[in-house]
């Protein structure tokens, strides 16, 4: 048996090389190409996003009345549990009128919160009535109305705000959440209506 060729051997070596060379530079493009998927919401997550949503009406309405600066507050507000700078989102807010029912924009957004836009005239700024306390529920108070897929979670149910007066406003709501590039969740539909209960 003729014993192979040293050169012959050093050839098939190299080639080997720069094929594996090749395949994992390709492979590393690749992986940096595709955006890594975000893990799955799990209901604790969803629970803290509500809370924060509450917590944060709650937290403009304050700055308002204390006379700080409530628009930025509004507006920091929006981009932190609203997805309009990444992707897309379907607003249709508590009190908004046609033709200005739905709100696709961050300055539509804003516009109802804290009203001073002159694009959106009936918006009196819902954030800035003299809410005290704001809570969440899902579908019957106590239950567990959450629904997750994937990097998606839809709730419904309702959000019971406390004016300085002690008087409580119920709100139905349906949010539907998205877990965005930096891992938080943010709002993409946001609907809302005041309760309509039976004999009013």
């Amino acid at each position: 048996m003729q014993s192979p060729n040293f050169s012959s051997c050093q050839f098939w070596v190299a080639l080997f090389l720069v094929m594996a060379t090749s395949c994992l530079v390709g492979s590393a493009v690749s992986c940096a190409a595709e955006p890594s998927k975000a893990a799955a919401i799990t209901e604790d997550e969803v629970n803290a996003a509500q809370q924060a949503w509450c917590d944060g009406l709650v937290r403009i309405s304050k700055i308002h009345k204390e006379g700080g600066d409530y628009t930025a507050a509004a507006s920091q507000f929006i981009d932190d549990l609203y997805d309009f700078k990444d992707g897309k989102v379907f607003f249709r807010p508590t009190l908004a009128v046609a033709p200005q029912a739905f709100r696709t924009t961050k300055a539509g957004a804003l516009a109802y919160f804290v009203g001073g836009n002159t694009a959106y005239p009936h918006d009196k700024g819902f954030a800035l009535s003299p809410w005290v306390k704001a809570e969440y529920d899902n579908a019957v108070k106590g239950s567990n109305a959450i629904q997750i897929h994937g990097d998606i979670a839809l709730t419904m149910g309702n959000v019971y705000l406390t004016g300085a007066d002690g008087q409580q406003v119920v709100v139905d709501k349906v949010f539907a959440f998205r877990k965005c590039a930096d891992g938080k969740l943010r709002l993409v539909v946001h609907k809302s209506a005041l309760q309509n209960q039976a004999g009013k």
